[in-house]
């Protein structure tokens, strides 16, 4: 049998801060699984407050509310244009124009397609830009699934802002914004018709905001996509205001690359009462 290893004695001080070392570690363990079982909602670190866990409820996450409300103003606006090959006094000629190797069909008119939006329903004013119904032989103006003939009542080429007229038949209206208030980080929301593909829309923030350039109006710089055939539709803060007209793009490639210009509200609101003798609502 062999010999028993002797007992270990130690001092009754040292009992004692072993008894109070594991009592501390006990009381530190019950907290921390507490803390852990309480969850991020009544977590929080010493001398702060509560940890938000929902800064932006999910009910808020979108912007549909808004777009119900405006995208019934938001109109499609095509335009009958005489061809630039009319233009020529030459190619008029049936002689040349074979000559030349230029089909007849090319003289025929086209039809090119932009945005607008209705600014007074009660009047039936509706603003787009100036290079949409430039020398236009006729217009007509897509509201839903049905369209109207329109009326070119006049054109700011320097602003690129024009103003058209439609029957007043319950017609929806946006209201023009104050641009001066608008800020870098504001997000908006662009709705126009791009590509002809019918009502778009697309959201973003505010990204700069423009000096003129040779004498021009200031630009609302935006990221929200815009393209080809966005052209006079409304760039719209988060309370349904226009705060500018789209109006043109940078694109090295021919597309969207995230930079968009539209007419601040401020020149737009000016164009258009000017032309239409109108005071519009504020």
């Amino acid at each position: 049998m062999s010999p028993r290893a002797p007992g270990l004695r130690l001092p009754r001080s040292w009992l004692a801060l072993l008894v109070a070392t594991g009592l501390a570690s006990g009381l530190a363990g019950g907290a921390a699984v507490a803390w852990l079982e309480a969850g991020p909602e009544t977590a929080t670190v010493a001398g702060s407050a509560p940890a938000p866990t929902d800064a932006v409820p999910l009910n808020r996450l979108t912007v549909a509310p808004l777009v119900a409300r405006v995208a019934p103003a938001v109109v499609n606006v095509a335009v009958l244009q005489a061809s630039p090959y009319a233009q020529n006094p030459l190619l008029r000629d049936p002689y040349y124009r074979f000559f030349l190797g230029v089909p007849d069909e090319a003289l025929a008119p086209r039809i090119s397609a932009g945005s607008g939006f209705v600014v007074d329903a009660a009047r039936g004013l509706v603003v787009t830009n100036h290079h949409v119904v430039e020398n236009a032989r006729a217009i007509a103006v897509g509201l839903g699934d049905r369209q109207v003939e329109a009326e070119f009542l006049g054109s700011d080429p320097a602003t690129d802002i024009a103003v058209l007229r439609i029957p007043a038949r319950g017609l929806k209206q946006i209201p023009l914004g104050d641009s001066d208030r608008t800020r870098v980080g504001d997000y908006v929301v662009a709705i126009g018709n791009p590509f002809e593909v019918g009502q778009t829309v697309t959201a973003g923030i505010v990204s700069a905001l423009r000096a003129p350039s040779e004498g021009g109006p200031r630009y609302v710089q935006t990221d929200a996509p815009i393209n080809p055939g966005n052209s006079g539709g409304p760039l719209i803060n988060m309370r349904g205001e226009a705060i500018g007209v789209n109006s043109a793009i940078i694109a090295p490639g021919g597309g969207n690359v995230g930079i968009g210009l539209a007419v601040p509200s401020r020149v737009t609101r000016q164009v258009v009462e000017r032309i239409s003798h109108v005071t519009l609502d504020r």
